[in-house]
C-alpha cells in the first residue's frame, strides 16, 4: 500500500468511526478492518494536508457501508479535522439493537473537531420506526441534537411508527 493510500485509509477510518460511533451503531464495527476503494486518490503529506478520493468511493467496515462520488479529508495539526463527502452519499449500518440505519443525501460535511455532521440535499434517513426527509439535517454527536429544515419553501417530513410496529418498510413517508 502506498504512503498516500495509507494516509487516506487512516483519515477515512477516523472519519467513519467517529461519524458512525453513536451509541446505537453496531459497536463491533469499529473493531473490524476497513476497506476503502476509489478510482483515484490525490493525497498530500504533512500535518495540514488533505486527501481527495474520487470515482465511486466505497468504504466498508463491518456492517457499515458508505458510498460517494468524492471524499475530501482535511487534516489540521496531523489529525483529520473535516471530511466532505459528495456526489450522492449513501450510508447504511446495522445498529446494536437490531435496527438498520439507511441514509442518503447529496453531501455530508463532517466537522470532526466539533463532532457535527451536516447532511444537505435530498436528505432521507430511515430506520425501522420511522424516517426523516428534508433538504438539510444537522446532527450534533456530542449533544444528540438533530436539527432539520427545508431549503427555501421546502418542508421537513417525519414519520414515527408506534414502538410495537415491526413491519419493515412502513417507515417511509
Amino acid at each position: 500500500m502506498s504512503r498516500n493510500t495509507e494516509l487516506a485509509a487512516c483519515a477515512l477510518a477516523l472519519v467513519v468511526s467517529a461519524a458512525c460511533g453513536s451509541a446505537d451503531a453496531r459497536s463491533t464495527d469499529r473493531a473490524q478492518p476497513m476497506d476503502i476503494e476509489a478510482a483515484h486518490s490525490d493525497c498530500g503529506l504533512g500535518a495540514n494536508a488533505s486527501c481527495t478520493l474520487t470515482g465511486n468511493v466505497t468504504i466498508v467496515q463491518g456492517t457499515l457501508h458508505v458510498t460517494a462520488a468524492k471524499a475530501v479529508v482535511q487534516q489540521s495539526g496531523g489529525n483529520p479535522s473535516r471530511a466532505l463527502l459528495s456526489g450522492g452519499v449513501t450510508l447504511q449500518q446495522d445498529m446494536d439493537d437490531g435496527d438498520r440505519l439507511d441514509a442518503t443525501s447529496s453531501n455530508i460535511d463532517y466537522d470532526m473537531r466539533n463532532e457535527v455532521m451536516v447532511f444537505t440535499g435530498n436528505v432521507v434517513i430511515r430506520q425501522q420506526r420511522g424516517s426523516l426527509n428534508g433538504e438539510r439535517v444537522v446532527y450534533n454527536m456530542k449533544t444528540g441534537q438533530v436539527e432539520s429544515g427545508g431549503d427555501g419553501s421546502g418542508r421537513v417530513k417525519m414519520r414515527i411508527l408506534p414502538k410495537d410496529t415491526q413491519a419493515a418498510g412502513k417507515g417511509t413517508p
